[in-house]
């Protein structure tokens, strides 16, 4: 009996996230269930990159040296595997996408210089839709404050780190594992968030992509 042969799996969209945090909360979104990824789940800002992120990277380029700085950090992901001229070209159009999306999604406005690499995580390859996502990380001044101004989520709102993973022990809140795993991380950081991130921060991260393209 003749077998069809597997299809190939998806090749998986660019896209941005960003954890956003305010003392020992972060700020987080629950997914409508009508969409047709991550429905129902407990997310953070982001999506995938467009092309007016390309035009925005050209237009209005972050310092160069925070790109350079930006591209050693993704090293060892797509940002420097793919097809991209230069890994400090594919940092710009990342920092865009992360800056529109959030302003976006919150409404608060944040510049290159707020946003660190943080991880990489791909969709495995089992699923029809995959995304290649470069999550960032920042500490929000007083002077931001994020609203709920997307139509993907129902609600957002800020959340202390450690509710949220014991809401999705006992069931309450679903979590897709980079969104868990980001979150055990940082309840995992000694004493207070705050404080322990800005010791983590002092040290860029060299970041290995968490699946495979």
């Amino acid at each position: 009996m003749r077998t069809s042969p597997s299809p190939d799996p998806a090749v998986p969209r660019l896209a941005v996230s960003v954890l956003m945090l305010r003392g020992d909360q972060i700020f987080i979104q629950n997914r409508s269930h009508s969409m047709d990824f991550a429905a129902g789940a407990v997310v953070f800002p982001g999506g995938r990159v467009d092309d007016v992120d390309h035009q925005a990277a050209r237009t209005h380029p972050a310092p160069k040296a925070l790109l350079a700085a930006h591209a050693r950090c993704w090293g060892e992901t797509s940002v420097a595997a793919g097809g991209w001229n230069d890994p400090s070209e594919a940092s710009g159009v990342l920092l865009a996408a992360a800056v529109r999306e959030v302003q976006e999604e919150t409404g608060a406005v944040l510049t290159p210089a707020d946003l660190t690499p943080w991880a990489n995580w791909i969709t495995p390859t089992s699923f029809s839709k995959r995304f290649d996502t470069f999550f960032y990380l920042t500490v929000l001044a007083p002077t931001h404050d994020p609203q709920h101004r997307t139509t993907e989520a129902d609600s957002s709102h800020w959340a202390p780190v450690k509710d949220i993973l014991t809401r999705a022990a006992d069931g309450r809140v679903e979590l897709m594992r980079p969104t868990e795993e980001l979150l055990v991380e940082l309840a995992s950081l000694p004493g207070s968030l705050t404080v322990a991130l800005d010791a983590v921060l002092r040290v860029p991260r060299r970041i290995s992509p968490v699946g495979s393209l």
